[in-house]
C-alpha cells in the first residue's frame, strides 16, 4: 500500500496537519500498526517537493509551527490515476483494495467502480491461468489450481465487499 497516496487521499476532503493525517490514517487503516510520525512528515516532504501537495497555512503557538498541507491539482490527478489503476492480483490484495475503496468513499469517487475495474483484472488473470492449466503437466496444473483457489477468494471479497458499499461509506463518514 503507498502511503503517500493514502495521504494524498485523506487531504483530498480538507487541508489538514501531519497530526491530524497520522490520527486519521491509523483510525482508518491503522489496525494494530500506527504509522510513525517520522513516516507521515518524510512523505509529505517528499510529497510537497513533488508538487502534489502545498502548504496551505502556517500556525504560530507554543511549540513548533505547525503546517496546514492541501492537495494540488497534480496531487488529485496522481490519485486518481492510483485510484483507478487495478492492482495486480497477488496474495493479501484486499489491504490496498481496502485502501483504494475507502479513500473513494472519502473523496466521493465510486467505490464500486475500483471493485469492477479489480475483478476484470482478476478474471483476466483466471482465464490466463485456465488455459496454462489444460495445456500443461499435472505440476502446472497443481500451480495454477492453487493460483485460481486464492483468485476465487479475492473475488468472493470484492463481491462482498461491493454488496456492503453503503454500509461501508456511512461507517467511514462518521
Amino acid at each position: 500500500m503507498s502511503v503517500s497516496h493514502v495521504l494524498l487521499g485523506l487531504l483530498e476532503p480538507e487541508p489538514r496537519h501531519g497530526y491530524d493525517l497520522k490520527r486519521a490514517y491509523d483510525e482508518q487503516f491503522g489496525h494494530g500498526r500506527p504509522l510513525a510520525y517520522g513516516q507521515v512528515y518524510s512523505t509529505l516532504s517528499r510529497l510537497l517537493r513533488n508538487g502534489m501537495v502545498e502548504v496551505a497555512g502556517v500556525e504560530h503557538g507554543e511549540g513548533p509551527e505547525r503546517k496546514r498541507y492541501t492537495i494540488t491539482e497534480a496531487g488529485v490527478t496522481d490519485m486518481e490515476t492510483w485510484l483507478r489503476t487495478p492492482e495486480s492480483p497477488e496474495p493479501y490484495l484486499q489491504n490496498t483494495l481496502y485502501t483504494k475503496v475507502v479513500l473513494a468513499l472519502l473523496s466521493g469517487r465510486g467505490a464500486a467502480e475500483i471493485l469492477d475495474s479489480q475483478r476484470a483484472e482478476h478474471l483476466k488473470l483466471m482465464r490466463t491461468l485456465t488455459r496454462r492449466k489444460t495445456e500443461g503437466d499435472l505440476a502446472d496444473r497443481l500451480i495454477c489450481d492453487h493460483a485460481l483457489f486464492h483468485l476465487e477468494a479475492d473475488l468472493r471479497w470484492l463481491e462482498l465487499t461491493a454488496a456492503r458499499l453503503d454500509d461501508l461509506a456511512k461507517e467511514v463518514r462518521r
